[in-house]
Order: structure tokens, then C-alpha cells, then sequence
């Protein structure tokens, strides 16, 4: 292929999933879009399917209410002990860190034990 063609190929590719992704309301990279098309060559639709636990997309809605709630009825109650409540109540599996980091966003945090000594 010229010079020239394949420039402008790439150019065309670099667009196609700038705009694809621009549609769809992502925010992503060029080499994340790429890797997320690897993974569905590889394993088809069911690979584009996010797997980790404690993402932020969990702790929304009811479920963050009810955090919200719960730690500021009773702000010294254990992030496992909410990580237990939610996984009965919500079917939600989700990792104490995260846990912790939403608790600090929302200014909820569970005071450190030499805190609680005081």
C-alpha cells in the first residue's frame, strides 16, 4: 500500500473508534479501544463483560443510599461488616477497599481504632 493510502487508512481507523466511542458515551483510549476489540475477537461478546469486583459502577443508586445511611446511623460499624450486609441484602460483591474509598469520598469513613480510644 502507498505511502499516502495507508495514512489516510489510519486516519479513518483513528476517527472510526474516536467517533464509535464519542456515540456511545465512553471515555476510553485509543489503546483501550483496541484491546477491548482483541478481547472480543478472542472471546466473542461474553469477553466484553466487565469481571472485577468493587468496581464504582456498583455503588449507585439504592446501593449507595443504603451505605450512606448505614454509616452515618452508625459510623464506627466495620467496612466488612457492611461488605457482609451488602452482599445479604444486595447480592453485591464488593471489596473492603473500595468500600473504604467510597466511604472517604462521601466524608462516611469508619474513625481509625486510636481514634475511637479517645
Amino acid at each position: 500500500m502507498e505511502e499516502s493510502k495507508l495514512y489516510t487508512a489510519r486516519v479513518q481507523v483513528v476517527n472510526t473508534w474516536h467517533e464509535a466511542a464519542k456515540q456511545a458515551g465512553l471515555q476510553i483510549s485509543q489503546s483501550t479501544a483496541y484491546r477491548l476489540r482483541q478481547r472480543m475477537r478472542q472471546g466473542g461478546e461474553p469477553a466484553l463483560h466487565e469481571g472485577r469486583h468493587g468496581h464504582p459502577a456498583k455503588m449507585r443508586g439504592e446501593v449507595r443510599e443504603f451505605l450512606e445511611e448505614t454509616c452515618r446511623q452508625a459510623p464506627h460499624t466495620p467496612s466488612h461488616k457492611i461488605q457482609e450486609q451488602l452482599a445479604t441484602r444486595f447480592a453485591l460483591p464488593i471489596s473492603v477497599s473500595q468500600l473504604n474509598r467510597v466511604r472517604a469520598a462521601l466524608g462516611i469513613s469508619n474513625p481509625p481504632q486510636s481514634a475511637k480510644k479517645k
